[in-house]
């Protein structure tokens, strides 16, 4: 367990919520298999397991990890049970534990988030039952049938930026923009997405302006406020026709923004060169290998939305800072060899998702992102 971002969590101490090398803490046993140190500034004890996913976990820790590993990975909560000679119930129980933590982890990380391009989409998964066999008290509760994966991607760095579960509606859309403003600063990026109505519904009431129209002609009441797009909003829509289930024609509308402003942000963007949705698109297979849940023709489906959204935001966390991102791997200067006589040489160097964005500056293993603290909301709201 890496214990190097431990602080101290005494809200009165001078040290309070300093990590390493900042932090003045000193070794004073184990308890329950885990290491304790105490503050040289004040009293206070503090576990090295609190503030991580390990915290409250009674099974081995290297049971554990190898345990978050695989369901991160997506493989099903039995089989990693089988996996690890443990119950299954037992793998249950971590699955939201480390769903919380990983939210925590990348609440904290994704705050202020420079974007230029970003990319809409939603994915579609059921929970419990298929639609057509939810019966009408599930539906008006909506604790069955369909549901979508709604998801903000960036394809410059590879961020999932936001993320929401929920049902095909304007309401969710709305989650996820706010979401998107949330984590990025005060500019806004070029957007794309399909031909959905509720992305620009979405986008005016998130980042519209209100406004009042000037008034037409001398009779009748003045015109009220509206909220209207701002000049910096650019957001273009793929339009896709299908025939027996293949794209026939791709057509591109602006909805905000001019022509102008899109080829702007077009002929700065290092990925794009044409009106597309083929970053978020492509990462859809990505967000279906790594969340076991949202499987095609398998019976590994979810049955509660709580449980979905934890495998979704565990295999995000992995995704982020531990998994390497072949497409923004960089070549080395000069090869390296790597182990054994006849093997080839290392000639480039793995980056994830959360390197390309100037979050961390290493790939991360699984020990650090379960282990990692994140500081006092206070410190960093």
């Amino acid at each position: 367990m890496d214990n190097t971002t431990c602080y101290c969590r005494n809200p009165q101490c001078a040290l309070y919520g300093r990590m390493a090398p900042y932090a003045q803490l000193k070794f004073r046993g184990w308890h329950r298999h885990a290491a304790r140190f105490r503050c040289q500034v004040c009293p206070g004890l503090v576990s090295a397991r609190t503030g991580t996913a390990y915290a409250g976990i009674r099974t081995d820790a290297t049971t554990y990890l190898r345990g978050a590993t695989a369901l991160a990975e997506g493989m099903s909560i039995r089989a990693t049970g089988r996996l690890l000679s443990v119950d299954k119930d037992t793998v249950n129980h971590w699955l939201p534990v480390l769903g919380a933590h990983g939210q925590h982890v990348l609440r904290y990380f994704f705050r202020h988030l420079h974007v230029r391009e970003c990319q809409l989409d939603e994915l579609w998964t059921f929970m419990a039952k298929k639609e057509a066999r939810v019966t009408s008290l599930e539906k008006l509760a909506a604790i069955a049938g369909d549901a979508w994966v709604w998801i903000a991607f960036s394809p410059v760095d590879k961020l999932v930026l936001a993320w929401v579960v929920g049902k095909r509606t304007l309401c969710a859309a709305r989650q996820l923009v706010a979401q998107l403003q949330s984590a990025t600063d005060d500019h806004i990026p070029f957007l794309t997405s399909d031909a959905l109505p509720h992305y620009a519904e979405a986008l005016l009431e998130v980042y519209g302006v209100w406004m009042t129209p000037p008034r037409q002609g001398t009779r009748g009441r003045f015109p009220h406020p509206r909220r209207c797009p701002p000049p910096d909003l650019c957001y273009a829509i793929v339009v896709k026709e299908r025939k027996h289930g293949r794209v026939i024609h791709v057509t591109t509308r602006v909805v905000y923004g001019t022509i102008a402003q899109v080829e702007a942000a077009l002929q700065v963007s290092p990925v794009s060169r044409t009106m597309n949705t083929y970053g978020v698109e492509r990462n859809n297979l990505t967000v279906r290998q790594h969340a076991r849940r949202l499987g095609r023709k398998v019976n590994a489906f979810s049955k509660e939305p709580d449980y979905l959204e934890h495998q979704l935001t565990l295999a995000l966390a992995y995704y982020h800072f531990v998994v390497p991102h072949r497409s923004l791997r960089q070549r080395l200067p000069h090869s390296l060899p790597t182990k054994g006589r006849n093997g080839s040489r290392k000639q480039w160097k793995p980056v994830t998702p959360a390197m390309a964005a100037g979050l961390t500056d290493h790939v991360w293993t699984m020990d650090e992102l379960l282990s990692f603290r994140v500081p006092p909301e206070a410190l960093w709201c």
